[in-house]
């Protein structure tokens, strides 16, 4: 399909199973994260389509075969937030009329981040949201907040915010037994072969124009105030032994969230969806626990 500015973008609808009728339940509107394509998700667009939901997924600009930022499609780069919003806005507008109400919005990472700023900024079609490990805060290592965004800044206004940011390794070429992913890693090998079979989806390591881009939506979903206006039933997963994003940042989103809730999963690493099947049958018990309550 095309975005608003003529670009490329890419997305998959799944229909229902047949079992539920037409219309089903309602649908997903499935948003990954980093690095993510959409055919890293079709074991968990197996778990929605089995409960009754059709299931929308789509390549963020800048990734998948969704079309690349910049000229070197390994560098995984971002120009602000309004891009991704407004691709996101595209894409449910080309479905709308193939998306069966109720909606639930479901996102992980960045796909988590970008779902709660759309949130904040007055998204009021989703009956519920479910984000996984959202990315509301990155995690920097201990290095302050304000430093890095001052020199990720300072990188974009010289014009060099394509370069990739030093010492940022690609979680796929990391031997299973350091994984920050999961723990799964018949599902790791399973993603590593998608990406081999097709290096068109593959994505590198960040540049500092995503660490603004990251950096500045955390600030803007932090402000005073923000969180409290979602009216839109929450629920988020947090994993235990997160490397990537800021769990504390999760906490303090899910604590203020008016109709928040937050688990916290053990023995789990990033990749909630992509975790071992205990890991996964505690999120899917607490998702549909959300559908119950919301009455989808």
């Amino acid at each position: 399909m095309t975005a608003a500015d003529g670009a490329r973008l890419r997305a998959a609808l799944f229909p229902c199973n047949p079992s539920f009728g037409k219309t089903g339940r309602g649908s997903v509107v499935l948003s990954p994260g980093r690095t993510e394509p959409i055919e890293k998700y079709y074991e968990v667009v197996d778990d929605l389509r089995e409960r009754g939901f059709t299931v929308l997924v789509h390549d963020w600009r800048g990734q998948g075969l969704s079309a690349r930022i910049l000229k070197d499609r390994r560098r995984g780069h971002a120009e602000g937030s309004g891009l991704f919003l407004a691709d996101f806005n595209s894409v449910i507008a080309a479905f709308e009329h193939r998306l069966p109400k109720p909606w639930v919005a479901v996102g992980h990472s960045m796909g988590g981040g970008l779902t709660a700023l759309a949130l904040i900024r007055g998204e009021r079609r989703f009956s519920a949201a479910a984000l996984s490990s959202p990315m509301l805060g990155v995690n920097l290592g201990g290095k302050p907040s304000s430093l890095v965004m001052g020199l990720a800044s300072l990188m974009v206004r010289m014009g060099l915010g394509h370069l990739y940011v030093p010492a940022w390794t690609d979680p796929l070429e990391q031997p299973f037994e350091l994984s920050v992913l999961t723990h799964d890693q018949r599902r790791l090998n399973r993603y590593r072969d998608q990406v081999l079979a097709c290096p068109d989806l593959r994505l590198g390591g960040a540049t500092w124009g995503w660490v603004e881009f990251a950096l500045r939506l955390s600030a803007e979903i932090h402000k005073p105030g923000a969180v409290e206006g979602i009216e839109t039933p929450l629920l988020t997963f947090l994993a235990r032994e997160e490397a990537l994003v800021d769990n504390q940042l999760i906490r303090d989103f899910a604590r203020r969230a008016p109709n928040g809730t937050l688990v916290e999963l053990d023995d789990a690493r990033h990749e909630l969806f992509m975790e071992t099947d205990a890991v996964r049958d505690t999120l899917w018990v607490a998702f549909d626990a959300l559908l119950d309550q919301t009455g989808i």
